[in-house]
């Protein structure tokens, strides 16, 4: 269970070893075996006792925007102390090992987005058709550029990866708008902010996955914020950047199939000095939505597990591969 508490006055608290929740709705108790995270947006509260319930539960604690982006969070301090991990870390980011990380990273999501055109394709309109294939047909040979590119260090072949990528994203959502209703159609993919219903649902949706992510990271013991393939800025945490363009695949299908059929309307969204944001209807929908995806059993290399855990054993995988790669 995920407890996201994003209504003003929402609040909770610790009542008996449980989780006591109060919105307008009523009272709520819950048992902290049954939750995996919580989330906290603006205008709810969670008292100290709840938090140091959480944290003797291993649950993860995030407080949130208003679109979903995590700019807090609370954790044990049993996560992220593994010195050997960080450290290995650090020496394979500025390794020519690192190369190829990087091209298969993005070669996986150029493989992802492939697959959900050619999906789309069958049922798009038909005059949409050859717009599907020239996108794929883009698509394949920028996978084909990513895999001959040559260099000593990540920051040789980065501004061609991201000039490729970048242009790759312009057709896949170019595509992906000609098979939505008229209603959740877009000129442009616009991130911050969101200028329509389509990337405001998606904006959002990457946030709670950037959340996600970090937190399989730190629990993982590796840093987020020592990224190998998008910039280290201050402040930013450039690793989930880089892992996140495994998983925003799956965002993207549950916001595709929310509009496909119809799930949101006006009152879903407000406006907000320019951008589009979801209101409190809309960030029900695509956070029951989104869980909901994310909690359903799938096989990753002859494993099943949900979605969310797959998440958290890729970064366990991630940080045995740091601290193998230096051997």
């Amino acid at each position: 269970m995920h407890i996201v508490l994003n209504s003003f006055g929402a609040s909770i608290r610790k009542e008996n070893g449980l989780f006591a929740i109060s919105t307008a709705s009523g009272k709520q108790i819950i048992t902290p075996r049954d939750v995996k995270t919580i989330s906290i947006s603006k205008g709810a509260r969670i008292s100290s006792d709840a938090v140091l319930l959480a944290i003797e539960a291993e649950i993860d604690i995030m407080f949130v925007d208003g679109i979903g982006q995590p700019k807090g969070r609370v954790w044990s301090i049993k996560y992220g102390s593994i010195s050997d991990v960080r450290r290995n870390q650090l020496e394979f980011l500025y390794s020519s090992r690192a190369i190829p990380w990087v091209k298969e990273l993005v070669v996986e999501k150029l493989n992802n987005q492939v697959a959900m055109l050619l999906g789309l394709q069958q049922e798009c309109p038909p005059e949409a058709k050859s717009q599907f294939s020239n996108a794929t047909r883009k698509l394949e040979e920028y996978k084909k550029k990513v895999r001959h590119l040559e260099g000593e260090a990540v920051a040789d072949i980065a501004p061609s990866l991201r000039g490729w990528e970048g242009a790759a994203a312009k057709r896949y959502f170019q595509a992906i708008n000609w098979c939505l209703p008229q209603k959740y159609q877009y000129s442009k993919r616009s991130q911050h902010p969101a200028q329509d219903w389509f990337n405001s649902m998606l904006n959002y949706g990457y946030g709670m996955l950037y959340g996600k992510i970090e937190g399989a990271l730190i629990k993982a013991g590796i840093d987020p914020y020592i990224g190998i393939f998008h910039r280290d800025d201050y402040n930013r945490p450039a690793l989930v950047f880089d892992v996140i363009e495994k998983y925003r695949i799956w965002i993207d299908y549950v916001v595709i199939q929310l509009c496909r059929q119809s799930a949101m309307s006006e009152e879903c969204f407000r406006q907000d000095d320019g951008a589009v944001m979801l209101d409190g209807l809309g960030k029900r929908i695509v956070i029951q939505s989104v869980n909901d995806y994310l909690g359903e059993v799938i096989k990753i290399r002859g494993l099943e597990r949900s979605r969310g855990e797959h998440i958290n054993l890729y970064a366990q995988q991630l940080a045995s591969f740091f601290l193998k790669s230096n051997q």
